[in-house]
């Protein structure tokens, strides 16, 4: 496979996945809406922003102090735990109760929790690229209705701005997420989405031959990079190459779940939380969430031409840029007011 096949064939599942993360969330709006599953009691609240923002900021902590202290087990058994968590959110909704057991006089969905379980295992026995990718795309979208619907448009406006510029700061300044996003991909778990170069290439093999070579430290590898809340923007993973040099002659880039999860938790919410018409019957999409999307299809174009020239970059400025650049678009365009798009009038739940 040449070169420029190999890049196609990595952006165009980049591509795949962001999409399969959205139309998800979009499709686990109402039926996340109708279970009750909406987390907080007033959704127009802008300091639940704040609060997010805050566990953001701890959960980051915590995980480099658990990868200082040299005890990455714990947070590996963490994530595949709420993996299998964030499943049973979304197959709890769309997989039909056939199978029921009563525990605790409560009914549960027996099908529903095994294929939940069978998630956490899948990760936990087998973490190739393929099983990453997916359970990435279950929690992406569930992560993301979940939020989507307890955030209005004014707190989703405001956490993907501050996540955005937090974002650059990492990444640019401070440069913590260069440790951070380093740990967490030997951990082989779903805060890191792995985009292969060619069907053929082995994540479990790759990372048991960069182990057996000998690790790379965080310092001696520039182009690792990380998100606010997972792991962020796509990158290579051959950790001897320069920084500068060519993406497309690597094996796999690296993408951070969160990159995906952002944007889309605006793309939800304007589903959700927008009055204008639906474009599509029984489906949760209108003309503010559809423009979301492409904004932010528009910002992983750019940021994949960034990134295969060969350099680390942060991945929500352009991403939750392009989120929220396109659903104020679609917001005018659907003659909402610019102070009604921004959730500073009164809104009518979708």
């Amino acid at each position: 496979m040449n070169k420029r096949t190999r890049v196609l064939f990595a952006s165009g599942l980049t591509v795949a996945i962001f999409l399969g993360v959205q139309l998800g969330a979009l499709a686990l709006v109402e039926p996340f809406e109708s279970a009750g599953y909406q987390t907080v009691e007033d959704p127009s609240d802008p300091t639940n922003s704040l609060v997010y923002v805050g566990v953001i900021l701890v959960f980051t902590a915590g995980m480099l102090a658990i990868m200082k202290l040299g005890v990455e087990w714990i947070l590996r058994g963490v994530i595949i735990l709420t993996s299998g968590l964030l499943s049973l959110y979304v197959f709890s909704v769309v997989i039909p109760s056939a199978v029921e057991v009563t525990v605790g006089g409560a009914p549960v969905n027996v099908i529903a929790w095994g294929a939940a379980a069978l998630v956490a295992i899948a990760l936990a026995v087998h973490p190739e690229w393929y099983i990453i990718d997916s359970a990435g795309v279950v929690m992406g979208a569930g992560a993301a209705g979940l939020f989507g619907i307890s955030f209005g448009l004014l707190p989703a406006i405001l956490l993907l701005a501050v996540l955005a510029i937090y974002d650059a700061i990492s990444v640019y300044g401070t440069e913590h997420m260069l440790t951070l996003a380093s740990g967490v991909m030997d951990l082989k778990i779903p805060v890191v989405l792995v985009i292969p170069m060619s069907l053929s290439y082995s994540f479990i093999e790759d990372t048991a031959q960069a182990t057996s070579e000998g690790a790379v430290s965080p310092e001696d590898n520039p182009d690792e990079s990380g998100e606010s809340d997972e792991v962020d923007s796509p990158e290579t993973s051959d950790s001897d190459s320069e920084a500068d040099s060519d993406a497309g002659d690597r094996d796999a880039l690296f993408i951070g779940l969160g990159d995906a999860v952002m944007p889309t938790i605006l793309v939800a919410s304007a589903a959700f939380f927008s009055p204008a018409d639906a474009l599509v019957s029984g489906f949760a999409l209108n003309l503010p969430a559809l423009t979301a999307m492409i904004g932010t299809m528009a910002g992983l174009v750019t940021l994949l031409w960034l990134v295969l020239k060969g350099r680390a970059h942060a991945g929500l400025p352009l991403l939750n840029g392009g989120a929220i650049g396109g659903y104020l678009v679609g917001a005018l365009a659907s003659g909402i007011s610019l102070s009604q798009a921004l959730g500073l009038g009164g809104l009518t739940l979708g």
